[in-house]
C-alpha cells in the first residue's frame, strides 16, 4: 500500500515528470548525507525543493529547530502534502529563481541550504538564478548543498566561476533509487563547515 507521500510524488511524476526528474523520492541514506554536515547551530535552513519532507526529517533528526526551518515548494501537491506533514513550519509556495527578490530572515542569514532541485533539467541561465539567490540569503561561511544523479556537479564551471562559487562532492549514496551524489558549492575562499 502507498503512502500519502509516495502517492504525492507518483501522481506529480506521472502530471509533470521534467519538473520532478527523479524515479522514486529521496531515500533515507541520501537524506543522512546530504544533511551530514549540518547541525543546530547552521540554523537558520533553506531548503529548496523538498518534495515529500525526507531531507526535512533528516534535519529535524540532526537538531535543526522547526522554527529555524523555512521550506520552498513550487509544487501545489507538494506544498499541501508538506503543510499537513509539518504543522507549523515555515512552507512558501513560489520559484527558487526568485530568491533574490526576498528576505527570508530578519536576525541572521542562513547557515546552510539544502537543495533538492532537479537542476540537470534546468536551463543555466535558472541555475545562476536560483544559486546567486540562495547565496544572497546565506552568511558568508554558509553551504549550498546539492545532490545529483549524475556523474559531476550538476552546477556547470561557468555558473560556478560566474557566482564565484567552489563546488566538492562530499560522498555518494549508493543505496538511494538512483545512486546519488551530494555536493557542498561554497564561495571561493570560505571555510569549511564542520559537523559537530
Amino acid at each position: 500500500m502507498m503512502t500519502g507521500s509516495v502517492w504525492t510524488f507518483m501522481r506529480a511524476l506521472l502530471s509533470d515528470p521534467f519538473r520532478v526528474s527523479a524515479i522514486a523520492p529521496s531515500g533515507a541514506a541520501l537524506a543522512r548525507l546530504i544533511t551530514s554536515e549540518i547541525t543546530p547551530a547552521s540554523g537558520p535552513v533553506l531548503e529548496l525543493g523538498p518534495g515529500t519532507g525526507v531531507f526535512t526529517d533528516a534535519l529535524l533528526a540532526r537538531g535543526v529547530r522547526p522554527k529555524d526551518l523555512t521550506l520552498i515548494e513550487y509544487g501545489a501537491e507538494f506544498a499541501r502534502l508538506l503543510q499537513s506533514r509539518f504543522p507549523g513550519m515555515r512552507i512558501l509556495q513560489m520559484d527558487a529563481a526568485q530568491l533574490d527578490l526576498h528576505e527570508f530572515f530578519d536576525i541572521q542569514p542562513a547557515g546552510a541550504v539544502v537543495s533538492g532541485l532537479p537542476l540537470l533539467s534546468m536551463t543555466q541561465e535558472k541555475v545562476a538564478a536560483i544559486l546567486g539567490g540562495a547565496f544572497s540569503n546565506l552568511r558568508p561561511e554558509g553551504a549550498y548543498y546539492q545532490f545529483t544523479y549524475g556523474f559531476r556537479c550538476p552546477v556547470s564551471k561557468s555558473v560556478l566561476d560566474q557566482l564565484d562559487l567552489d563546488a566538492v562532492c562530499i560522498g555518494r549514496a549508493f543505496r538511494n533509487i538512483p545512486p546519488a551524489a551530494v555536493y557542498r558549492i561554497v564561495r571561493r575562499g570560505a571555510a569549511t563547515p564542520v559537523a559537530i
